[in-house]
Formats: structure tokens, sequence, C-alpha cells
């Protein structure tokens, strides 16, 4: 069955498609009860306490499944479960599988699920690996998808282990191997280097995917951006494009021309951190908030440093902004404030530079930066506190 395993898959343009070629409860009169009392919601009992006392699910989550299959013995539900233990997956590995396909109860052991996991064993993907990847690897087409995939990204990645990782984080990829495929050659052809690649179906499988006229159009347009496709950024900006339509990429440019933003200068900034784009329009109008209305930040510092967006406000923004504050209000620092250097600096280091330096003048910084203590604590009003910037922000 599996003599073609790993054969050269051939990529270029004109390439073919190759899909062508459980015991966790005890107490199951729990679950009647549950029956008895809702009588209307449980279309089928048996199914439905089966999947409480045998596969470990809630009652709501029972009552759903219940509705997606349909069995009157248990036998062919047991024998799946057999089957998975024997395999060395764990009841919690079991459950989830099934929460999320509840028709694999019903699947031939031997002819559809044993096959399958045969074949992943003797590739040497663990059974843990093999839950992670989900019910799609179960219920697809060996020989027409599951094989043909593994076989095309072993050949573009180099190793199983990389190749599960992939296939982990987009189980649909077998869906689509035709276009993954094509896409590849226009990268190629578009001189990306094969790391770049390989990088992109392992950290953003999803954009590999786009039919092949569309992804050629991307791509370009990523060029006349004035990306590289020889660097990475070039891979970040692809998945950046590739993961929103002409209506949503608008909407973030518009949001950054309400703040006073040039389309030039968001391109610029695109260009510098590709992420640029990809924040949601309510994360860029509340960092931009903070940077220029509380901070007082020109829209220079933003261009210059637009990672800056990308961090989290409540986690890292907030608090060590609230530290510099508080030091520059008591005197203790003099300098303009280096934002990007604060803000973008290792939490060791920003702890050394502006906690353990001041700890004896400001004892509850620190309180303050972890959030234990309120503004109030220190004797500031939150308005007056952010009312004017004591500071002007400079780009590094």
């Amino acid at each position: 069955m599996f003599s073609f395993l790993f054969k050269r898959v051939p990529i270029g343009r004109t390439v073919r498609d190759p899909t062508t070629q459980l015991g966790f409860l005890q107490n199951p009169s729990s679950s009647l009860k549950y029956i008895s009392s809702k009588p209307s919601t449980v279309q089928n009992p048996f199914v439905f306490s089966y999947l409480v006392s045998s596969c470990g699910f809630s009652p709501a989550a029972a009552i759903s499944a219940s509705k997606k299959i349909c069995f009157e013995s248990s036998d062919r539900p047991d024998s799946v479960l057999a089957l998975f233990r024997n395999h060395e997956f764990t009841e919690a590995q079991i459950s989830s599988l099934i929460r999320k396909c509840p028709s694999l109860l019903v699947a031939s052991p031997t002819k559809t699920l044993l096959p399958k996991l045969e074949f992943y064993h003797l590739l040497g993907v663990s059974s843990p690996n093999i839950a992670k990847m989900g019910p799609r690897f179960f219920y697809s087409s060996l020989e027409n998808k599951i094989i043909p995939a593994f076989n095309f990204f072993n050949s573009v990645v180099g190793n199983v282990e990389d190749v599960v990782i992939g296939l982990r984080r987009q189980p649909r990829l077998i869906d689509y191997l035709h276009n993954v495929a094509q896409n590849i050659a226009i990268l190629r052809e578009k001189g990306v280097p094969e790391s770049n690649i390989v990088s992109s179906l392992m950290d953003f499988p999803s954009t590999m995917t786009p039919k092949n006229d569309r992804f050629e159009q991307i791509v370009e347009n990523i060029q006349l951006m004035g990306f590289d496709p020889s660097k990475y950024l070039f891979i970040v900006a692809l998945h950046g494009l590739a993961s929103m339509n002409k209506s949503t990429w608008k909407q973030k440019f518009d949001a950054y021309r309400r703040w006073g933003f040039s389309d030039n200068e968001i391109l610029t900034a695109f260009r510098r951190y590709p992420w640029f784009m990809t924040l949601s329009e309510k994360k860029i109008m509340s960092h931009m908030d903070f940077f220029v209305n509380k901070m007082g930040c020109e829209l220079a510092v933003i261009i210059k440093c637009p990672q800056l967006l990308g961090l989290s406000l409540e986690k890292r923004i907030l608090p060590r902004c609230s530290v510099f504050r508080v030091l520059r209000l008591k005197g203790l620092v003099k300098e303009d404030l280096k934002i990007g250097r604060l803000l973008i600096k290792s939490e060791k280091l920003f702890l050394e530079k502006f906690m353990t330096k001041y700890e004896k003048e400001v004892p509850q910084l620190l309180d303050l930066y972890k959030g234990n203590i309120s503004l109030g604590g220190l004797g500031y009003g939150t308005e007056e506190f952010w009312k004017e910037p004591p500071v002007k922000c400079l780009n590094v």
C-alpha cells in the first residue's frame, strides 16, 4: 500500500492535482437523569448516553453531537475506542477527536482507521501528534489525499517532523495540494529562497492555499510596494495581504488616515513592519489614542518604529509608560523618552534600568508595574496623570 511513499513530486506551473492519484464517567445514571429532565432536546437517547458515559462529553456537547450521528448498538463505537486506546491515545485525545468529528465513532476500525494509523506510525509520527493533526487525517482518503500530501510536503520541507507541524497548523492543506504546488512554483519564479518558502509553509500555511491567479496578483502587489523577494519580510507581507480582502485592506488604511498618516507613510511603516496592516482596527485606534493623546508621540515616531503598535497595551505599553511617567514626574529621569527603547527593551533590561535603580526612591514602583496597586496608591489621579505629556517621545 505504501510502495509509492515519499516519491519525489515534481513541482512546476503545470503540476497536476495530486489528489487525483472510553470509560470517562463511572456513573452513567447522571446522563440518564439529564435525558429525563430535558426530553425534547435529546433526539437519540442511546447515542447521547454513550457520548457522556464512554466519551467524556458534557450533556450539552452530547446533545449537539447526537444530532450528527446515529447508532443503535455500541459494538462499532466500542471497537473504534478500543482501536485508539490500543494505539496509545489518551482518553483526552480520543475525546477531543470525537468531539471534532463524532462520525469517527461509526467509521470502520479495520478498513478506514487502522490503515491510516499504520501509515502514520510507519512514518514515525507519535500518537499525540496524530491526535493533534485532527480528524481530517482519519476521514480523508489515504491513497488520494493523505499519502500524496505527505509525499509532496516532505519533498519541500525535507523531514516528516516539520511536515506534521505544518499539517497540524493547517489541516486543510491536504485539500489544496494543487494550489499549494502552483503557488510554490510562483514564489520560486519570483526568486524567493527555498528556506523562506519552507518558512511560509511552516509559519503561515494558510497563506499558500489561495487560487493561483489571486496568489500571483498578491505577490506582484507586494513587489510593487517595495518588498524584496529574497527577504523574510516578503513572506510576512504575503501572509498579511493573503489574509484579508480589498475591503479589509481599505478599512485599515482609513483607520490610519484618520490619525493623519499619508498613504506613503502607511506603506513605509508597512514595509518596515508588515504586521502593521494585519492589526485589527480596534487595536490601531486604541494604540494610536494612547501614543498620541496620552504620551504625546508624533506620527514620525510610529512611522519610524511601527512595531510599537504590535505590542500589548495592557501587558507592556501601559505598565512601562506608567513607570516612566512616575519617574519623570518625581524628577528622577530627565531625558526625553526614547519610547522605542523603553517598550522594545527586554524585560530584564527594563527592570534593571527603571525598577532596580529607583526602588529606594519609589518603593511601590514594582507594585505599580505588576498591577498590584493603582495610580491612586501612589497619590496620582488617573486623569491628571495622563492629562499633559511631561515628555517628548523620540523614535528610538
